[in-house]
């Protein structure tokens, strides 16, 4: 347990993770949106049946190569904290960024998450709760993709207005769960890591990360976390919400014990 739970210091902030925490747990297919790209790329219609073999065959190519480079990215990251981006994973993959057809590729890949990047529906009532109670909102999060488009998928849902400072591995140097991910999350909020709490689904990163620099750590449990993006770590969550709204209990209670 974080060492702010014993002698609690007034909540100020709460704290996001993204992917599995505001947005519901999916289900994905990793190596089909590769595929989606790489067809793009290789001009491939959505019906291939009468594409010739070897045309197949070299979009195919492309697409395990990315990921590949995406699955070395995010080993990295849960080995050494370091961060990658979208950008840098295509270019290790050998991927032209001034090829003709790149941005009809992209456009392809964001079409194949659009269905999984949908804001959970209690996100606004609680965001809107928080910060009733005073609380400022920020999100943290591991992800190679840039912050313009998170800030798209949380105005294209309602929730961006609410929202008072986000971070994205994408653009600073480490991942959760280093430290330094999540004082900086702290110091765009700023609030000191004792008088914040974060919110995740991931134990290494969402509870063990937050709680190493003094912040409480929310756990949401309801993720199914393949095998081989767990990091086994022993630690004891602050508090667990089965639904997002109980985060409004659980800051409630914690108001009430260090007498706000």
């Amino acid at each position: 347990m974080s060492a702010a739970a014993g002698s609690p210091r007034p909540l100020e902030a709460v704290v996001f993770d993204w992917g599995g925490t505001l947005t519901p747990w999916h289900e994905v297919d990793l190596p089909e949106q590769w595929r989606v790209f790489a067809r793009q790329v290789h001009g491939i219609p959505v019906d291939s049946s009468e594409m010739p073999p070897e045309e197949l065959a070299e979009a195919d190519s492309l697409a395990l190569r990315i990921l590949e480079a995406e699955g070395e990215a995010w080993k990295r990251g849960r080995t050494d904290h370091s961060s990658s981006s979208l950008e840098a994973i295509l270019d290790v993959a050998g991927v032209d960024p001034a090829h003709d057809r790149h941005h009809l590729a992209l456009a392809a890949y964001r079409g194949f998450w659009e269905p999984h990047t949908h804001t959970d529906e209690q996100v606004r009532p609680l965001w809107e709760g928080l910060r009733d109670r005073g609380l400022r909102i920020g999100v943290l999060s591991n992800t190679i993709w840039s912050r313009e488009y998170h800030r798209e998928v949380f105005a294209r849902d309602g929730v961006l207005d609410l929202l008072d400072a986000d971070i994205y591995s994408s653009e600073i140097h480490v991942v959760k769960p280093h430290a330094d991910a999540f004082r900086a999350a702290c110091d765009a909020l700023g609030v000191e890591p004792e008088c914040a709490a974060y919110v995740g689904d991931r134990p290494f990163e969402d509870i063990h990360g937050p709680q190493q620099v003094g912040m409480r750590a929310i756990w949401v449990p309801h993720s199914d976390i393949p095998v081989d993006q767990q990091v086994d770590v022993d630690v004891t969550p602050d508090a667990v919400a089965h639904e997002l709204l109980d985060i409004l209990d659980i800051v409630d209670r914690w108001a009430g014990a260090s007498g706000e």
